[in-house]
């Protein structure tokens, strides 16, 4: 991959809590010959059956989770504070709607057939490991529930294995 170096994901050294709360990923995939990405800012890392994984909660109606649910395989970038306009922009818009990737002025490329931004400082290329729905019912602070979820529109739980880690070089 041009302009990234290959990093061991037991060597990442930048803080989950901040990568994914304050500076946001960019899920990025395609089915179909189709690409999408969203914004995601709650998720974590860590390690489950032994690899290295990212958690990450997506939204039923997301065209993005179509997609993912799809194909199986995808990226999750890190962008630059640079970036931020566009990274809310791939938040709000839909899609199902318009190219929101060429809108964005995001160029994307691919590796072993996952699309991948290129503007990415951090770039995790994932396969989907586990899929679970949320539910009201599991949560042992009901304060959450209601705060989180008034519409009762739950996320799905996607547990990612984490194949490659790249870094910009």
């Amino acid at each position: 991959m041009e302009g990234f170096t290959r990093l061991d994901p037991l060597r990442f050294d930048q803080s989950p809590f901040r990568v994914i709360d304050r500076d946001w990923l960019i899920v990025t995939t395609e089915a179909a010959g189709r690409a999408n990405a969203m914004t995601a800012s709650w998720g974590g890392m860590g390690i489950l059956w032994n690899k290295p994984v990212l958690y990450l909660v997506i939204r039923p109606q997301r065209f993005t989770r179509e997609l993912l649910d799809q194909n199986g395989r995808f990226s999750v970038a890190v962008l630059d504070e640079s970036r931020r306009q566009e990274m809310r922009y791939l938040g709000t818009a839909s899609g199902r709607d318009e190219d929101k990737l060429a809108r964005a002025s995001l160029p994307i490329a691919h590796e072993d057939g996952i699309p991948y931004l290129t503007d990415a400082r951090a770039l995790f290329l994932c396969r989907a490991l586990y899929r679970q729905p949320m539910g009201g019912q599991f949560f042992l602070d009901p304060a959450l529930d209601k705060a989180c979820y008034p519409g009762k529109d739950y996320h799905i739980l996607y547990v990612c294995e984490v194949e490659g880690l790249y870094v910009k070089a």
